[in-house]
C-alpha cells in the first residue's frame, strides 16, 4: 500500500526511529535507514514478541482474526493507529459522518475478501472493533477516502493527471460545479503522524473537503457530458470513468463528512500539486478512457441534434 511508504517518508524526515514489518518484496531497497523486521503477518508475527513501540501503525489490516492478533501481541505499545476506510458505512445515499452506521457481513466470508470485494467495508469495520477492544482509548481509527497521489497503483485519480498530460478536448461529466473526494497520501500520511505524535484517539473520516470537477480540470478544454448520454453509451462509473458516480445509493462516497479530522488539524496541499504528484505515477491499464473510447464519445456527443 503507497499509504505506507508516504508514512514512512514522513517518519523518517521528522526524526523518528521507524521499524517496518513487511514481506521485503516491494521496492526492498528503500529505507535503509529502518530497522527491518522481515515477515507475513499471517504467519510470522511471533517476531515482533515482546517488543513495544510508541506507536503502531497498521496500514494492511484486512481480516479481523490478522488484526486481533497482531493488536493483542502488541498492546503494550503506546497506541494503535489502525488505517480503515470510508467503506466501512453502511449507507452512501448520503454523505456519512463517524458516527453513522457501519456494515454488517451477514453471510460473508470473515476469513477473506472477497474478489468483488463486497466484504471489504463490513471486514474493515470488525477489524476497528477488534483493536478498539484491545486498546480501548489508545485506539486511532482513520477512515480514508479515495487515496490518491505519487505512487498511487489503482489509476482511479491517476487517470485525470494523465489525462491534462496529454492535452486535447477532454470529456468530463456533467455538471462543472459538482464535488468529488479524494485525499492526497501525503497529506494523509502526515496527519496520521501528526495525530499519533499528538496522542490523538477515536475515529476520524479523512478525505479532502470537497474539489468541484470544474477545478480538478481547471485550464483543460473541457467538454462538459450529461451523465444520461454516458449512462446510454454504457460508460462505466468509477473505473472507466474514474471519480464519476450516477447511482444514487453511491453519491455519499463524494459527500464524506469530514468536519472532525479538519478540526484535528488535517490540511491540504494546493490541488496543483496533487496533480503533479499523481502524474508521476504509471497508469493502471484498464483504467479510464482510452483515447479511442473518448474521441467516439465526443463525436457522438457532437453529433446529437
Amino acid at each position: 500500500m503507497f499509504l505506507g511508504r508516504a508514512i514512512a517518508t514522513e517518519a523518517l524526515s521528522r526524526g523518528h526511529e521507524l521499524t517496518l514489518f513487511n514481506r521485503g518484496t516491494t521496492n526492498p531497497g528503500l529505507f535503509l535507514e529502518a530497522e527491518r523486521i522481515r515477515g507475513d503477518r499471517k504467519h510470522d508475527l511471533g517476531l515482533l514478541e515482546n517488543r513495544t513501540w510508541d506507536a503502531v501503525i497498521d496500514t494492511s489490516g484486512y481480516l479481523p482474526a490478522d488484526v486481533r492478533t497482531s493488536a493483542e501481541l502488541l498492546r503494550e505499545s503506546g497506541r494503535y493507529v489502525f488505517v480503515s476506510s470510508v467503506s466501512v458505512y453502511a449507507d452512501f445515499s448520503t454523505g456519512p459522518s463517524e458516527e453513522s452506521p457501519t456494515a454488517e457481513l451477514g453471510s460473508m466470508p470473515e476469513d477473506e475478501v472477497a474478489a468483488d470485494y463486497s466484504n471489504y467495508g463490513p471486514l474493515k469495520a470488525l477489524a476497528e472493533a477488534e483493536v478498539e477492544r484491545v486498546f480501548g482509548d489508545r485506539a486511532l481509527v482513520v477512515r480514508p477516502g479515495l487515496i490518491v497521489g505519487p505512487h498511487d497503483p489503482t489509476g482511479r485519480f491517476t487517470y485525470w493527471a494523465h489525462r491534462l498530460a496529454r492535452g486535447g478536448e477532454v470529456l468530463a461529466p456533467a455538471p462543472p460545479e459538482q464535488q468529488v473526494q479524494f485525499i492526497d497520501v501525503r497529506d494523509l500520511a502526515a496527519w496520521i503522524l501528526d495525530a499519533a505524535e499528538q496522542r490523538r484517539a477515536g475515529t476520524f473520516n479523512a478525505t479532502n473537503e470537497g474539489v468541484a470537477w470544474s477545478e480538478l480540470l481547471a485550464g483543460a478544454d473541457v467538454t462538459w457530458v450529461a451523465d444520461e448520454f454516458l449512462q446510454e453509451r454504457e460508460v462505466g462509473p468509477w473505473m472507466e470513468l474514474p471519480l464519476w458516480l450516477t447511482d444514487p445509493d453511491w453519491l455519499g462516497m463524494h459527500a464524506i463528512d469530514v468536519r472532525r479530522a479538519v478540526g484535528a488539524g488535517l490540511s491540504f496541499r494546493p490541488l496543483e500539486e496533487t496533480i503533479s504528484g499523481a502524474a508521476e505515477a504509471q497508469l493502471q491499464d484498464g483504467v479510464g478512457l482510452t483515447p479511442e473510447r473518448e474521441a467516439e464519445l465526443l463525436l457522438a456527443w457532437h453529433a446529437r441534434g
